[in-house]
């Protein structure tokens, strides 16, 4: 829990350590109009590289998206999804086609703190549908990254990726940026080709939002509560 006062200091300050990084990183959903520089995305970019990665293979590659190119996708992809577009669709399964427990009453709590945080009440359906299109404009974040891997590698150079992705995410609370990993940006490969010359040897992993916070947005103070320790490790001596 927040104290008085933290909220602003996690949002719009950078992490003074590791740890201070990985408390505070959380999916952003607002974002200022504020820029980030190309020399910053870079470092960024170049601190994330140092992520590992089975025989040092680097799997990973970023597709960085500004201005008008990302106003041309956001708009693209929103309209493919509120008008329910036929002919899209992630091209791997994400999730499993039916969830069990724990992970479903996980999933669960998620969706319905963040849609209670935002006065969105269980069933409407309109609502809700509205503020997911925001997944498609990157919640507004001057940076969208959409991620791509040779879909010729295997499950161990997806575990090498995630590796990647949560190194950029606390990069980039080092510099006083926040991020929002979305796998929704998956769903539209038909449109990231067409606005990225993506080749069909590649495959749409993720997108993220990248940018400053809004600290003023209740929406940015969300963060789904975590398991213990004991829920998930096992100590044996």
């Amino acid at each position: 829990m927040e104290k008085e006062g933290e909220k602003d200091s996690v949002l719009s300050g950078p992490a003074r350590d590791v740890e201070e990084a990985i408390l505070t990183r959380r999916s952003v959903r607002a974002y200022s109009g504020r820029p980030v520089a190309r020399a910053l995305i870079e470092r960024l970019l170049e601190l994330a590289g140092r992520a590992p990665s089975g025989n040092n293979i680097q799997p990973w590659r970023v597709h960085i998206l500004t201005g008008r190119r990302l106003k041309a996708l956001s708009e693209a992809m929103q309209k493919a999804f509120l008008e329910e577009e036929p002919g899209h669709g992630r091209e791997y399964d994400y999730y499993t086609e039916t969830l069990f427990e724990p992970y479903l009453g996980r999933r669960r709590a998620c969706g319905w703190g963040l849609y209670g945080l935002l006065g969105i009440a269980r069933g409407d359906y309109a609502a809700s549908r509205a503020y997911h299109a925001r997944n498609y404009d990157f919640f507004g974040a001057p940076v969208g990254l959409v991620f791509t891997i040779d879909r010729r590698l295997a499950v161990g150079s997806w575990l090498d990726y995630g590796m990647f992705l949560q190194t950029l995410m606390l990069a980039a609370r080092g510099f006083g940026l926040h991020t929002c990993p979305q796998a929704s940006t998956a769903n539209y490969p038909k449109i990231l080709r067409a606005h990225l010359a993506i080749g069909e040897e590649e495959i749409v992993v993720c997108g993220m939002a990248l940018g400053y916070a809004l600290s003023e947005e209740r929406i940015n103070g969300f963060q789904p509560q975590r398991v213990p320790v004991a829920d998930f490790a096992s100590f044996l001596e």
